[in-house]
C-alpha cells in the first residue's frame, strides 16, 4: 500500500473510531503525523485526498476538521465524475439508475408526504412538447429527486442525484424532441405521479423500469 494510503487509512480508522467525530479538528500536522508514524509530505497528501471527497475541510489560517459527513457532501464527486464521462460510459450509468430508481419509487411510494406528492404535481405543470429543453431538464432533475427524496433515505438521494448529470440530460432531451417523444415521456410522468398517489408501490417500480429502460433503449441506438 503506497504510504499516501496508508495515511488516508489512518485517519479514516480515527473517524471510524470516534477518536475523531464529524465537526472535530484534527490535532497540528506535526503533533499528527508523528503520531501515525508518518512523514508530514504524505499527511497533507492524504489530507489533500480526504479534501477532495469532502471528507476533511481545510480552512486557511484555522485548521483542518472533519466535515459534517452528510450523504450529498461525501457524494458530490459522483456527479463531477459523470459529467465528464464519455459515451459509453453513460450507459452504465444508466444500469445503474435502472437498478435503483425503480427501488427508489417503491420506497416513496411508501413514504411520500402530500406537500411532496403536490412538489411532484407542480413540477409538471406547463410542460409540453414545445418546451425549452433547458426547462425540460429542470423539470426532470426536479421530478427524479423528488421522488428520491421521499424516500427518506439521504445515501439514496445523494447517489442518484449524483448520478443525475445535468450534460446527459440535455443531450437526451434534445434527442426526444428530435424524435416527437417528449410528450410519451412527460406521460410517463404523469402514470408515476398517480402510482406514487395510490401508495402502489408494485405499480410504481414497475413504471419506473419502463420509463428508464425507455430512455436507455433511445440512447444505444443514438450512440
Amino acid at each position: 500500500m503506497a504510504v499516501t494510503d496508508q495515511a488516508i487509512t489512518k485517519i479514516k480508522e480515527m473517524i471510524l473510531s470516534g477518536e475523531l467525530t464529524a465537526g472535530d479538528k484534527l490535532p497540528p500536522e506535526k503533533e499528527l503525523s508523528e503520531k501515525l508514524g508518518l512523514s508530514r509530505s504524505s499527511l497533507r497528501e492524504a489530507v489533500k485526498a480526504l479534501e477532495i471527497i469532502r471528507v476533511l475541510d481545510v480552512r486557511q489560517g484555522d485548521g483542518t476538521y472533519v466535515t459534517s459527513l452528510e450523504p450529498q457532501l461525501l457524494t458530490e464527486a459522483v456527479s463531477f465524475i459523470v459529467d465528464l464521462h464519455r459515451d459509453s460510459t453513460i450507459l452504465e450509468i444508466f444500469e445503474v439508475r435502472r437498478a435503483l430508481e425503480p427501488a427508489a419509487a417503491a420506497l416513496a411510494a411508501d413514504r411520500i408526504t402530500a406537500e411532496q406528492l403536490a412538489e411532484l404535481q407542480q413540477s409538471m405543470v406547463g410542460v409540453n412538447e414545445q418546451t425549452p429543453v433547458e426547462d425540460l431538464v429542470q423539470h426532470d432533475l426536479e421530478f427524479h429527486s423528488i421522488i428520491a427524496s421521499a424516500t427518506g433515505n439521504g445515501y439514496l438521494l445523494s447517489l442518484l442525484d449524483g448520478l443525475s448529470s445535468r450534460t446527459v440530460r440535455a443531450r437526451i432531451w434534445r434527442g426526444l424532441t428530435q424524435e416527437r417523444a417528449v410528450s410519451r415521456t412527460l406521460s410517463e410522468h404523469a402514470a408515476i405521479t398517480e402510482a406514487l398517489q395510490r401508495g402502489d408501490a408494485d405499480l410504481a417500480r414497475a413504471l419506473v423500469t419502463v420509463h428508464i429502460s425507455g430512455v436507455e433503449h433511445w440512447l444505444r441506438q443514438a450512440l
